[in-house]
Order: C-alpha cells, then sequence, then structure tokens
C-alpha cells in the first residue's frame, strides 16, 4: 500500500548544478541536501523544504518536460508569486483549477513547477 510521497525527480543538464542551486535555495527558499556519495558522483543536486523533496539528477541529452511537473503547495501564494518574480523567474497564473489559486513557472533549466494554495471559504468571498 502507498504511504506518501518520498521525492520528485526532475532531470537537469551536465553542468548546471551551481544554477540550480542559487534557484532552488535563494529562489524558492528550500535546502540542500548532502547526496550519497555513491549518488554524488553522478551529478545533480537534492533539496527539501518541509517534507518536500526535489531530486534534481543530471540527463545527458536533457530535453526539459513541458506538460508533466510537481505540484508544490504553498502558503501566502502571492508572496511567494512575488518572491519567485524577483528572482527573475516566471509567474503564469491560472485559475481553472476549482478550490485553489495556482500559477505555473520554470526552473532555470526550463522544467515546469506548479505551485498551489487551497482557497479558503472567507478568501474566496475576498477576492
Amino acid at each position: 500500500m502507498l504511504a506518501a510521497v518520498d521525492h520528485v525527480q526532475l532531470a537537469a543538464p551536465p553542468g548546471s548544478e551551481n544554477l540550480l542551486r542559487t534557484y532552488y535555495v535563494d529562489v524558492l527558499g528550500m535546502t540542500e541536501l548532502p547526496k550519497p556519495p555513491a549518488l554524488a558522483a553522478r551529478g545533480g543536486c537534492w533539496f527539501e523544504a518541509g517534507s518536500v523533496q526535489l531530486h534534481l539528477g543530471i540527463e545527458q541529452d536533457f530535453r526539459p518536460a513541458k506538460k508533466a511537473h510537481p505540484g508544490l503547495r504553498v502558503t501566502d501564494i502571492e508572496t511567494y508569486a512575488a518572491r519567485l518574480a524577483a528572482g527573475a523567474a516566471p509567474v503564469i497564473w491560472d485559475d481553472s483549477l476549482p478550490g485553489h489559486r495556482r500559477f505555473y513557472s520554470e526552473d532555470p533549466v526550463g522544467n515546469r513547477l506548479e505551485f498551489l494554495e487551497p482557497v479558503t471559504a472567507r478568501r474566496a468571498h475576498q477576492r
């Protein structure tokens, strides 16, 4: 029986680790996790924030997915969107999911990311 999602793996091009660190740590506010030595030799980076883990693995002929993406739940989505925009990340709002505020963005290598926050009944009336 499935109990939880342990992590989400995204791909990245060779040599992009420093760019990824800047984005995932400085812009998204995640913490880098040390990779086990046998896996560190392959390159890439692992990040976490709370119970969320994103692993970015190196793929030689990398092409970012344009549709596939992790959905990352956030709090105070307006402030979070402003944080991404200040970090030069695109913020594309999408209001097609009932009961949620959400936007899409991309990391510096083109991986699509969804950020969403449930809308409470009180907040829904304030919009």
